[in-house]
């Protein structure tokens, strides 16, 4: 197995079982650690409820989290000092419930059971919302696919649509990163439970005091395929499922809009590793949502960061006070102040879609998204043949592509070009996220660089973004990558948004296509969404190449299961601008 990167020392702690049942009474709050709940197949899943004082009925706020309940106290108590009663459950099979975790399998049912259960409590008015990102937000989808009755909205923040193409894959690779790091992240919860029950359970007689980071990698030895099994088996099915089948499709939220029906904050974000999934449940859930007051009241926040941070400060930008107003507690209770209580905030007085702008770095309300207003503006890729690097001869225009030579560069997967900044997630110490200078990028030869003049004049981009690109490989397999960027007048190379394309899925996600050496095909790269000013003087550039580790998993070339063959093949790509083949950035600009 390829898919490897560093591998840093991470000490596993033992954790101690809590104490179940206990309750506790605090000037806000009424307390109660550890309440269990018995789902539908008997296992047991405990919560922290936060009780009003006062003997009143209160809507409640739910919460199902894999990430350990005790996170959510701060949020509570402000909850509940606004009229609300909130539940925050540790899901099946983490921390202090039963079970066995494997993700997605259980969160319908489960949802559905924890709703009902939370709307029957003593001092609940019957409606239930829930509240939280990532992980959390796919606890809310799923429940609100199986529609409990008591359910009355959800604000998923920054999680995806389908867990194969948002996630786990994109354009057919694999999200190597992000894979890796919240898997090995999760397992602790699920060793330190394994030795707690069972201390002679992995590896016979071994005890595992200290591991490795990741726990999990491609190359696996009989003894660390054994220790994946036990810790996550769900790493090993991503692996063994590469296509969109129906193993992704039992719990793929796209599928399913129209059995949802309940209202949505749906908050995204810029930079987020989930930014192309949370924009398309918004988009569904407006046009499918099982009923028409679900799918009016649906609302859509924008923010920058997501995963890769938050603050005015994201990554290496500076976006100025207004970047720091969001605050995801506050948002979520200002959503469920209008929806469950009635209150006449911005939910009820402003338009369903709040973006943030980047470049003017200003908070801004539509109509809808996309923006309807948003014009599509074709620049095409030009070069005499010569665009490798920055120092090369790349550029940008709207004029149409004509007679040039094409670009070429050699993709050797041994020697991949570095993720920089961007949508990562789950370890930001060792691999920062969010905007980042792309120069050391941008000086490779296998790099090739297409930029804009200097800007006359401020230049807006919101929406969808597409690589329209012809190319060919001398190989069976390759990848092809783009990356939106926005050159400042000093230099700094400020990534915007990424996509990339896995040749043999050109096609589908569905099925696999090897393409033929040699042959010049079209690649529709989906570059996801950004909403940026490019300021006056700046320059809009594209950096194409086949290659963004560890992000994504190094593409070796040969065609074969990477999981299982470890052959690698160098591939020459080229790319091609001219009349039968004009590669082209299609870019939403929005008039001024």
């Amino acid at each position: 197995m390829i898919r490897t990167f560093s591998r840093l020392s991470l000490l596993i702690l033992l954790a101690l079982p809590g104490s179940y049942g206990c309750s506790q009474q605090s000037t806000e709050a009424v307390v109660e650690r550890n309440v269990a709940m018995k789902t539908r197949d008997g296992v047991i899943l405990r919560a922290d409820i936060y009780r009003p004082a006062a003997d009143s009925k209160v809507p409640v706020l739910l919460q199902r989290t894999p990430y350990n309940k005790d996170g959510g106290d701060d949020f509570a108590r402000r909850a509940v000092t606004r009229g609300f009663m909130v539940v925050i459950q540790d899901v099946r099979g983490r921390y202090a419930s039963e079970g066995e975790w494997y993700p997605f399998k259980h969160e319908g049912n489960d949802g559905y059971d924890t709703v009902e259960w939370a709307a029957s409590l003593p001092n609940s008015n019957g409606k239930v919302g829930m509240w939280g990102g990532s992980y959390v937000g796919a606890t809310q989808m799923l429940a609100a696919v199986s529609h409990p009755p008591h359910l009355a909205g959800i604000c998923p923040v920054v999680t995806a649509s389908n867990y194969h193409e948002n996630g786990t894959y994109q354009g057919g690779a694999f999200e190597q990163w992000f894979n890796q790091s919240w898997t090995s992240g999760l397992a602790q919860d699920t060793l330190n439970r394994t030795i707690r029950h069972n201390t002679n359970a992995l590896l016979g007689d071994t005890v595992l005091p200290l591991q490795k980071y990741p726990l999990f990698n491609m190359q696996v030895s009989p003894d660390a395929a054994k220790l994946t099994q036990q810790l996550a088996p769900y790493y090993l099915d991503w692996i063994s499922h590469p296509l969109y089948d129906d193993y992704w499709k039992q719990w793929s939220i796209q599928e399913q809009y129209g059995s949802i029906q309940v209202p949505a904050l749906t908050i995204a974000a810029w930079y987020d590793i989930f930014q192309g999934g949370s924009l398309r449940n918004f988009e569904g859930l407006k046009a499918h949502a099982g009923n028409e007051t679900a799918r009016k009241e649906q609302r859509l926040l924008v923010i920058i960061g997501g995963h890769a941070g938050g603050g005015e400060h994201i990554g290496s930008v500076d976006f100025g006070p207004a970047a720091g107003e969001f605050e995801e507690g506050n948002a979520a209770l200002e959503w469920y102040d209008y929806l469950l209580q009635g209150k006449q905030n911005e939910f009820a007085t402003e338009k369903p879609v709040k973006i943030f702008v980047m470049g003017e770095n200003k908070w801004r309300y539509e109509d809808t998204w996309p923006l309807e207003r948003a014009k599509e503006t074709r620049y095409h890729l030009h070069s005499s043949g010569k665009a490798n690097s920055v120092s090369g001869d790349g550029a940008l225009s709207t004029a149409d592509s004509r007679t040039e030579l094409p670009d070429q560069y050699l993709y050797a997967p041994l020697n991949p070009v570095p993720s920089t900044g961007g949508p990562l997630c789950c370890d930001p110490e060792h691999l920062p996220a969010g905007p980042r200078d792309q120069s050391t990028v941008e000086s490779r030869p296998d790099v090739l660089v297409y930029s804009t003049p200097q800007l006359e004049q401020d230049l807006e981009v919101t929406g969808p973004v597409l690589l329209d690109l012809y190319a060919k490989s001398s190989a069976v397999d390759t990848d092809f990558t783009a990356k939106l960027v926005d050159v400042w007048p000093n230099g700094f190379a400020q990534n915007l948004t990424e996509g990339i394309l896995r040749a043999r899925y050109r096609d589908s996600i569905k099925e696999a296509h090897p393409i033929e050496p040699g042959k010049v095909y079209e690649f529709k790269i989906d570059v996801w969404s950004t909403s940026n000013v490019f300021l006056k003087g700046h320059r809009i550039r594209l950096e194409v190449s086949s290659s963004n580790f560890p992000r994504f998993d190094r593409n070796l070339n040969s065609g074969k299961d990477q999981s299982t063959d470890p052959t690698v093949v160098k591939a020459t790509n080229t790319i091609y601008h001219d009349q039968e083949h004009p590669s082209t950035l299609i870019l939403p600009v929005v008039p001024r």
